[in-house]
């Protein structure tokens, strides 16, 4: 028995089993270490790569935003446009009904002138010559209400266009009216 422990205190290999292990286990442990450290550094490095991406999310948001912001602020600006446009419409539509029945009313007013002035020549003629019975007959013509419109003497002109100081179609009318009844 004796020689055994002298032999293990020779064989330096068999004499340190434990010592092994113990120089093993520092190198797992530092192996270990140093995995967890790269894995803290992988994930610190994602982290901030991570942060990064959102940073540029948020400001492409931020872009975007502003931008839909002002495409909303132009389509409004387009509709209020778009009302005012068709207010205007509607408003010049109204002024051509009035300027259509304007034109159809001054349409009538200038045919009637025109007759008024025809008959007013013809009165004006049948006087002159002597023929008092046509002139009268004219007279009653222009006079006449009876269809509910104005009678023709008032659409003679009031104003001389001849500028010879002379009567207007009106007062010449009426001399010969006044002269006759």
């Amino acid at each position: 028995m004796s020689q055994e422990p002298e032999k293990t205190a020779q064989d330096p290999a068999k004499a340190q089993p434990g010592t092994e292990k113990r120089h093993k286990r520092p190198s797992v442990m530092l192996y270990l270490v140093i995995l967890f450290a790269a894995a803290f550094l992988l994930m610190a490095w994602s982290y901030v790569i991570q942060q990064r991406a959102n940073h540029e999310t948020m400001s492409d948001l931020e872009e975007s935003s502003s931008a839909l912001e002002n495409v909303i602020q132009e389509n409004e600006d387009l509709k209020a446009q778009a009302a005012e446009l068709e207010r205007q419409l509607a408003d010049a539509q109204d002024q051509m009904d009035v300027l259509s029945d304007t034109i159809s009313s001054q349409e009538q007013v200038l045919e009637q002138t025109c007759q008024a002035m025809d008959y007013f020549w013809q009165v004006n003629e049948a006087y002159v010559r002597g023929r008092y019975t046509l002139c009268r007959e004219l007279i009653t013509a222009m006079e006449d209400t009876s269809n509910g419109q104005t009678p023709l003497k008032d659409y003679l002109p009031t104003e001389s266009t001849t500028n010879n100081d002379r009567f207007s179609p009106a007062d010449r009318y009426q001399e010969i009216y006044d002269d006759l009844y």
